[in-house]
């Protein structure tokens, strides 16, 4: 059985991080990944380019559960008041990206 139900959407935003910032050494830029489910407008998974297992497990916790009817401004202030890796903005940048391309997706479908 397939671990994502046909209902879902994949959605990937992007951003640059820091030249000095290992991320940028390792993927050249900085991106998220959330599956949603487009009947629940919830995010139920969620993936980061970094390094430690602990950072992806952490971004996971602000993002899975969220819905996106919230839009995007609540998910930012969660960022900012418990992420505090160098790669903050660049996360929040990601975000508002993946946003974007969700509401042009939904609206698009309207």
């Amino acid at each position: 059985m397939d671990k994502y139900h046909k209902n879902t959407l994949y959605i990937v935003g992007d951003s640059k991080t820091a030249m000095n910032n290992p991320i940028t050494a390792q993927f050249n830029a900085y991106f998220i990944a959330i599956i949603i489910d487009k009947e629940k407008e919830v995010i139920i998974d969620a993936g980061v380019s970094t390094l430690l297992e602990e950072t992806r497990q952490f971004v996971k916790s602000i993002f899975i559960g969220y819905s996106m009817k919230n839009g995007e401004n609540p998910l930012i202030e969660e960022i900012k008041s418990r992420y505090y890796g160098s790669s903050q903005k660049a996360l929040i940048v990601a975000w508002k990206d993946a946003y974007k391309k969700y509401t042009q997706i939904i609206n698009s479908k309207r």
